[in-house]
């Protein structure tokens, strides 16, 4: 039993040592881990873990093995260098719940650093906040777990269950990072992300589609246009089609029993457009990377077929692509919708730190993003909650972290921990 006493111990050994935090959040975002070069914070991970104790397994991903598991979306980059870190804590007396700790060091690029007020990779605290692109997606929540469990050892205690501490990478295209850690064996009765959700517990999230369309056109020189065909203006008669299905399944969402509430939960984004040769040439071609989101319980494979056909009767519509239709291509995230179901006993448990926190109930979430949850739900049941601190900014400019969130979210992991996994004097 988890007493006012060991609380009031634990808390305080987060704000103890909340300035070293933050001061390791901050050499953790000055990384620039985009997709394809986030070693350097897979190798300061490691680091974190062997200097505390921890078993460390660090393995280089290999798609063969996962190409056949749920929820797999293909990989188009250089994965040459891809790795997964796990640490793992093995307690002297097992008599709790296992559990997993997961955050993802992966980012998105900054985009126009002139658009920036200070470097996304040169983090700046400034009136209660941490900037920095991952300060809020999510790089603070992972050192966050790391100093929650610190906390409990600072207090005179030590977790009585096996607990994995991990850190991923491709959550943001297509999860198979999380995914290698199932194909590696690794397995808890629970497992707990602190992906920033202000304050807020993920009760429903969307899954994701992502694709592109290639499509081809008639190249001329400008002065007579009308002998060409404009792959790039093809396109987006094209996009304007898909709008339509957007909107046709943003309808269908209205049925859903928690994305009902939202008055847009399905949104769809050309996120990615490249195409043509020349200024004075009609262009030949154009690519054309788009995302949609789906809601748990839809078939990506159906939701697929959806797309496709979407983008036939489109191309029926169009003098050049009524001869010439576009390909599709699957690029990344090939993502099931997930909805928290099955964890009345880890709600139980959180629901019992965060009072003691925050005071009152956790809020549900409606989320109309994704996070890695959703493997460990719908692929081995295993319940999987996500809650983390208020920020925001994420994929845009100036992106942050308020601090005395991540400071409540942070006393408040430590506590979950302690009462899910039970503790015991050190």
């Amino acid at each position: 039993m988890i007493t006012q006493d060991i609380t009031q111990r634990i808390v305080d050994a987060v704000d103890a040592d909340f300035d070293r935090q933050l001061a390791t959040t901050s050499d953790f975002v000055a990384i620039p881990s985009t997709r394809g070069a986030e070693g350097p914070c897979q190798d300061m991970f490691s680091d974190l873990l062997r200097a505390r104790g921890y078993e460390v397994d660090d393995w280089h991903i290999d798609l063969d093995d996962l190409k056949e598991m749920r929820g797999y979306g293909p990989i188009e980059h250089d994965f040459s260098r891809a790795r997964s870190v796990v640490g793992t804590y093995r307690p002297a007396t097992s008599a709790g719940r296992s559990l997993i700790l997961q955050g993802h060091c992966d980012v998105v690029p900054g985009g126009p650093l002139d658009m920036w007020e200070t470097p996304p990779f040169s983090p700046v605290i400034r009136d209660g906040r941490m900037y920095g692109r991952g300060a809020c997606d999510m790089k603070s929540g992972t050192i966050g777990a790391l100093y929650a469990l610190d906390a409990i050892k600072a207090a005179g205690f030590k977790p009585t269950a096996r607990i994995h501490i991990q850190s991923v990478i491709e959550e943001e295209s297509t999860g198979v990072g999380a995914l290698s850690t199932l194909q590696r064996g690794y397995r808890a009765d629970a497992c707990f992300i602190p992906e920033p959700t202000s304050g807020k517990m993920v009760r429903s999230q969307v899954g994701v589609i992502w694709f592109r369309l290639k499509v081809r056109g008639f190249p001329a020189h400008v002065f007579e246009a009308g002998v060409g065909a404009n792959a790039i203006q093809a396109s987006y008669h094209l996009i304007h089609a898909l709008e339509k299905l957007e909107a046709d399944w943003n309808e269908r969402a209205k049925s859903d029993r928690h994305f009902r509430t939202l008055t847009h939960p399905i949104n769809f984004n050309p996120g990615i457009i490249k195409g043509g040769d020349w200024a004075s040439s009609v262009p030949a071609w154009c690519d054309v990377d788009c995302r949609i989101a789906i809601l748990p319980g839809w078939s990506v494979k159906d939701c697929q077929n959806e797309i496709l056909a979407c983008v036939a009767a489109a191309s029926r519509d169009h003098r050049f692509l009524s001869n010439n239709p576009p390909v599709v291509e699957w690029s990344g995230f090939l993502s099931e919708g997930y909805e928290l179901t099955n964890s009345a006993e880890p709600e139980a448990a959180f629901g019992k730190a965060f009072t003691a926190v925050y005071g009152g109930e956790v809020q549900d979430l409606v989320f109309t993003a994704l996070t890695d949850t959703r493997f460990y739900g719908l692929n081995y049941n295993i319940p999987s909650l996500c809650f983390g601190a208020t920020g925001a900014a994420m994929h845009g400019f100036n992106e942050y972290v308020e601090l005395d969130s991540l400071r409540q979210v942070t006393k408040t992991m430590a506590l979950f921990i302690a009462e899910w996994c039970g503790i015991e004097k050190v």
